[in-house]
């Protein structure tokens, strides 16, 4: 299956240490919360946060849903045309519902912001095992409304406000979608849904090849799922709202671009997912990237294959929100 892989990313891939696999290791907990901070992940291994003068960053706390504590937000903010309102992208980070935080993807936040002109919000949501389902989802709603809410505040304008997530995180921007439109607002402007976990039945054809690929595998899937939502024959019937291709229409919902890479476990039900989306009259773009695995873009200055994805995610955010990309 490897020889598939697009060069440079395999060539990248081989560098990651030996044993070093967090997709492999999500039944250990204590890998799992050795993970889960990645300021304190970059001072053990030497690194920094990536950054970029073009774009004001600020941690802030919003309230979240009732009876949990406070949310915690970065607001990336672009520096140029600052005091005209722009589009806003809440944001949620990859990770499986388990890991990360908002600086998991401070690259592609800042490229977001930067290269399509928008104010990003990325959430901090609750993590499972601790806090499964619904949890999550409720506190990225709440910063969905929050954002709204203070559009003013951020610089946003309410009519161009979309939600974006990769993998894990785009489970999420999918159920913000399907939430904001189930409950009446807030307005959502557009969906990007990066390599998107959708679907907990595990029944594709990609969901069953593909149990050896690089960075996730259908194994890595069913841990994964346990965390959020509790073993499989204890789940009863699951929202939509945790798996989203469980929704039984997509009509109404806003425009959508869907990413899925072709050696990904997840491939199929992203596919699946956005020709759905097409048939309900939702207008949808999807790409498919060949040679490609599941995280493929999170080394994306290590390939030509990244790069262009991320290039292509602005894109589309600069498209569905009606900017000029950068």
């Amino acid at each position: 299956m490897n020889d598939r892989l697009d060069p440079e990313l395999a060539a990248a891939l081989a560098l990651i240490p030996a044993g070093v696999d967090p997709g492999r290791q999500l039944r250990d907990m204590n890998v799992v919360r050795l993970l889960r901070s990645t300021r304190d992940l970059l001072a053990a291994t030497g690194g920094t946060l990536p950054s970029d003068d073009a774009v004001a960053v600020e941690d802030r706390e919003v309230p979240g849903p009732a009876g949990a504590d406070p949310v915690p937000v970065r607001v990336y903010t672009p520096i140029e045309g600052r005091g005209t309102p722009a589009p806003g992208v809440v944001f949620f980070h990859g990770g499986a519902f388990v890991i990360g935080d908002v600086y998991t993807e401070e690259l592609r936040c800042l490229r977001y912001a930067a290269g399509a002109g928008c104010v990003v919000v990325s959430v901090g949501y609750r993590l499972a095992p601790e806090h499964p389902f619904p949890a999550g989802v409720d506190d990225c709603y709440a910063a969905v409304q929050w954002t709204v809410a203070h559009a003013a505040e951020l610089g946003v304008d309410t009519g161009r406000v979309g939600v974006a997530g990769s993998s894990a995180g785009g489970a999420l921007a999918a159920a913000m979608a399907l939430m904001a439109r189930d409950r009446g607002g807030p307005a959502l402007a557009f969906q990007l849904l990066n390599y998107p976990v959708l679907d907990d039945r595990m029944t594709t054809p990609s969901m069953r090849t593909f149990d050896a690929t690089p960075l996730w595998t259908s194994g890595s899937t069913a841990d994964m799922w346990e965390h959020y939502l509790g073993a499989t024959g204890q789940r009863g019937e699951v929202s939509p709202y945790a798996a989203p291709a469980r929704a039984g229409a997509l009509a109404g919902l806003p425009p959508a671009y869907v990413s899925t890479a072709e050696l990904d476990p997840l491939r199929d039900e992203g596919i699946d997912y956005a020709r759905r989306l097409l048939e309900s009259g939702v207008r949808t773009e999807l790409h498919c990237f060949p040679g490609a695995c599941h995280g493929f873009d999170i080394i994306a200055t290590a390939s030509a294959l990244g790069r262009r994805s991320l290039a292509e995610q602005v894109g589309a955010l600069a498209l569905g929100l009606a900017t000029a990309p950068t």
